[in-house]
């Protein structure tokens, strides 16, 4: 399982996917926990299974749904709480839920 989050910068969430990676491996999952900028989702549609758009740029979730649902992409936006406090964990449940 590909899990990809989308954000402008990058620098939080990639706090946020290491602490993703290590709730992953404590849980025996299998995944692969990227992080990207919208400019650079195109190159990630083959290959990712989900998709997770920081609270910061949700105004892209329509734009970033009418791209990756026609692959069958789950997408959806980090719940805030979980990002405000880099909850890798909560964030990792979210995105197995969908």
């Amino acid at each position: 399982m590909k899990i990809l989050l989308v954000c402008s910068a990058g620098m939080s969430t990639s706090i946020l996917v290491d602490k993703m990676r290590k709730a992953a491996e404590v849980q025996g999952l299998e995944a692969t926990i990227d992080a990207t900028a919208e400019s650079g989702l195109a190159n990630e549609l083959g290959t990712t299974n989900i998709i997770l758009i920081g609270p910061q740029v949700r105004y892209l979730e329509s734009k970033i749904k009418s791209k990756a649902e026609p692959h069958g992409i789950k997408v959806a936006i980090i719940d805030s709480m979980a990002y405000g406090t880099m909850n890798g964990e909560k964030v990792l449940q979210q995105a197995l839920a969908l």
